[in-house]
């Protein structure tokens, strides 16, 4: 039981070892194609506060991974419509949401820039303009995050994808 402990213990250290700076998520986007004070924008839906980015573009344009991992679902939910999540640097998931169409496979591996994906309104984005939203959510809690504002007991998991920009 030890050794399964010390194990897991590097495995984790590992994954926070590795440098996490990623790419914008949409093909030929740029700064200008988000609002940069979107990230925990309240009130926001039925999700109350928004924790994350909408990139937008064309529909059909190409999602590429902002970083390489694992992909860990791709599939549809409710929503965010069809979308994307991929286990990445620093134990993080990178979910990418309201995807017109997906090109990941689960359980693959997805490198940094592969198209996973391309832009959409799926989800509860149907009828609003083409987007990607992007999400970066830690698996490892980052308690000095804490807040007391609206759930701000999540601002522990929920990074703000636009700080992990190279």
């Amino acid at each position: 039981m030890l050794k399964l402990l010390k194990i897991l213990a590097v495995t984790l250290a590992l994954g926070l070892l590795l440098p996490a700076r990623g790419v914008i998520p949409v093909q030929n986007a740029t700064y200008k194609d988000w609002n940069a004070n979107s990230f925990w924008y309240s009130p926001w839906g039925k999700s109350g506060v928004h924790k994350g980015i909408d990139i937008f573009a064309a529909k059909g344009q190409r999602v590429i991974s902002s970083t390489s991992g694992l992909v860990i679902y791709a599939g549809d939910i409710e929503m965010g419509g069809k979308v994307v999540a991929i286990l990445g640097p620093k134990w993080r998931i990178y979910y990418y949401a309201h995807l017109h169409s997906i090109n990941a496979k689960m359980l693959d591996y997805a490198g940094k820039g592969d198209i996973i994906g391309a832009v959409g309104d799926s989800g509860n984005a149907k009828g609003k303009p083409p987007h990607l939203h992007y999400s970066v959510i830690s698996l490892v809690p980052y308690v000095w995050k804490l807040s007391t504002e609206k759930q701000g007991w999540k601002r522990m998991f929920y990074m703000n994808p636009a700080d992990s920009f190279v």
